[in-house]
C-alpha cells in the first residue's frame, strides 16, 4: 500500500476513534460516581444496543452511555447463536502458559507428552480423584500439577509430603487414583506450596481442578475426558478448532 494512504486511513481511523473513546471515559467516571468503589478495569461499548461491557477482574457487567443501570447476566447474539459474555469471560481469564511458574509443579508424562496442560489441585479434593483416575487414559500429554492445597490444613500436609518423596508423581497418582496412604514426612524444602497457594489467589483461582492449556485457556473444574480431549487439540491448533486450522 502507499505509504502516503496507509498514514492517511491510520488518521481517519483515530479521528473515527476518538469520540468513542471520550465516551466511554464518560461512562467509566459517571460509574465511579455512583459506585466508587468498583475497581473497574475496561469499559467499551458494544454493538449491542447501545449498551457498554464493564470489567472487572473476569466478571463482565454491561451498562448505557448515562450509567443509569449495571446489567448482570450473559448477552446472548441470536444471529449467530453465540454466547458473547461467555466468550469475554474466557477471553478475559485466560493466561500466558509461558508465565506459569513451572517449576513449583511436578511432571507426569505419557506418550511422547506433546501436548501440555497445567493444573491446579487439592488432594482432598474428589472431583480431582476422579478427574485423575480419567486421565490415565490420556496419551501423548505432559501434566504439570500443581498443589493448590486450599481445601483444608490436612490438604496442605498431603501437598507436602507428595512435594517431598521422591517420586512426587508417582504418589501423586497412587493417593488420587489407588487409595494408596502417604508415606514419610514433609521434610523438604515445601515454601512452593504455599508459593502456589498464592499465585492461585492472585489469579483468582477459586476451586480444584482448575486446568490451564496451551493456548492459555482457563477451565475451571472437572470436565468430560471428551470435552478434555478436544481443548488439548484445539490448543495444540493455536487456539483454533483443528478443522479449522487444518484448512
Amino acid at each position: 500500500m502507499n505509504p502516503f494512504l496507509r498514514n492517511c486511513l491510520a488518521v481517519l481511523a483515530l479521528a473515527l476513534a476518538l469520540p468513542a473513546l471520550a465516551q466511554e471515559d464518560k461512562v467509566r467516571a459517571a460509574l465511579k460516581k455512583t459506585l466508587p468503589e468498583a475497581p473497574i478495569d475496561s469499559v467499551r461499548k458494544t454493538p449491542y444496543g447501545g449498551l457498554y461491557e464493564i470489567t472487572i477482574g473476569s466478571e463482565v457487567y454491561y451498562t448505557d452511555e448515562k450509567a443509569s443501570f449495571v446489567l448482570m447476566g450473559s448477552l446472548v447474539d441470536l444471529v449467530t447463536k453465540t454466547n458473547v459474555t461467555e466468550l469475554r469471560q474466557r477471553e478475559l481469564n485466560k493466561i500466558d502458559f509461558a508465565s506459569l511458574p513451572l517449576d513449583r509443579a511436578f511432571k507426569i508424562v505419557r506418550g511422547n507428552g506433546s501436548r501440555k496442560v497445567a493444573i491446579f489441585e487439592d488432594p482432598n479434593c474428589g472431583y480431582c480423584k476422579r478427574f485423575e483416575r480419567d486421565l490415565l487414559g490420556v496419551s501423548d500429554i505432559t501434566v504439570y500439577v500443581f498443589m493448590y492445597p486450599i481445601l483444608s490444613p490436612d490438604s496442605i500436609e498431603k501437598s507436602k509430603k507428595i512435594m517431598c518423596s521422591a517420586d512426587p508423581g508417582k504418589a501423586w497418582i497412587d493417593w488420587m487414583v489407588r487409595d494408596v496412604p502417604l508415606q514419610g514426612e514433609a521434610k523438604c524444602d515445601t515454601a512452593m506450596v504455599e508459593k502456589n497457594v498464592q499465585f492461585g489467589h492472585d489469579k483468582k483461582i477459586t476451586g480444584t481442578p482448575t486446568m490451564f492449556f496451551a493456548d492459555g485457556e482457563r477451565v475451571p473444574g472437572a470436565i468430560a475426558i471428551a470435552d478434555f480431549e478436544k481443548k488439548l487439540a484445539q490448543a495444540s491448533a493455536g487456539g483454533k478448532s483443528p478443522r479449522t486450522a487444518a484448512n
